[in-house]
């Protein structure tokens, strides 16, 4: 439609899964235009239309933020979790934001200002995770230098997709520093 209309053919486009038809759909949703981007929860809405309730471990949900996670990977895209409703309950948005991060969540949507910190704290690199990245891919390339076929870094064998997760890990804290300063 915006194509059509000739409005903004640079513009990134970011979709919601908040129904079980998006969910169901949501493999296609994600490749249908390539100015896609990013995949958004949209959990309150989908517990309306699942009439499920919202549960301290998400239940309910977890098949429905797998299956978009997975979608979000496959398009090569970025993938932001569902709002946390309660807004005094800090404990709880820390155990959603680890939960999200562990399902391979790149972000979470927030409601309130005071959210952002606890947010940024569960999403971003640590400095042990920054250290060991930089470790990691340092090692990687000595040992490519040296014709080492097998690398294996604090007694763990390390591969190029953990070499690209590395890259991927250090890429994410560079940003987070440039909005910082």
């Amino acid at each position: 439609v915006l194509e059509r209309v000739g409005a903004a053919p640079e513009l990134a486009l970011w979709v919601m899964a908040e129904t079980p038809k998006g969910v169901f759909n949501i493999r296609d949703i994600a490749t249908a235009d390539p100015r896609i981007e990013v995949i958004m929860m949209g959990t309150s809405d989908l517990a309306t239309e699942l009439r499920a309730r919202h549960t301290a471990d998400r239940a309910p949900f977890l098949y429905a933020l797998s299956r978009c996670v997975m979608a979000a990977r496959e398009a090569g895209i970025d993938i932001i979790d569902g709002v946390h409703l309660d807004l005094e309950d800090q404990q709880g948005l820390e155990s959603v934001c680890e939960q999200g991060r562990d399902l391979g969540f790149d972000g979470k949507s927030l409601i309130h200002p005071k959210q952002i910190a606890t947010a940024n704290k569960v999403f971003a690199p640590s400095a042990e995770q920054l250290d060991h990245a930089t470790r990691l891919i340092e090692a990687w390339q000595r040992a490519a230098s040296e014709g080492v076929a097998v690398l294996v870094l604090d007694g763990v064998l390390v591969e190029n997709l953990h070499v690209e997760e590395a890259q991927r890990i250090l890429a994410l804290g560079r940003l987070i520093e440039q909005f910082q300063s």
